[in-house]
């Protein structure tokens, strides 16, 4: 059985936040969130919280439907990162000129499944 849970549109980008996924990728649950709690990175905490997401829509599944998931025996199967859409700012430069600043952002899908 698996269960899903979804961060849209979160201001960090792609390539950094693969970082910390590739770390967590195919953990425990409970190990993944001993890892990014002591994680400097700024993208642990979101990561961290979409996690604790997908556990608590698993233990509601199990509550709901009678799906028989062990809590307890959970693992992160799969974790994407894909590219969002990019954010476009000007910054003022010298001599009255403008620079394009691309701000990016990410979509990150984290699937749980029992081991």
């Amino acid at each position: 059985m698996e269960v899903r849970a979804k961060l849209n549109n979160y201001r960090v980008s792609s390539q950094k936040a693969r970082l910390l996924a590739n770390e967590i990728r195919g953990k425990g649950v409970e190990n993944a969130l001993a890892i990014l709690d002591l994680s400097p990175k700024r993208f642990a905490r979101p990561l961290a919280k979409l996690v604790r997401s997908a556990l608590a829509n698993a233990e509601d599944k199990n509550n709901r439907d009678k799906a028989g998931i062990d809590v307890d025996n959970l693992i992160i199967g799969e974790i994407r990162v894909d590219r969002g859409p990019s954010l476009w700012r000007i910054r003022a430069r010298a001599q009255g000129r403008a620079a394009w600043i691309q701000r990016r952002t990410s979509h990150i899908e984290v699937v749980l499944s029992e081991e």
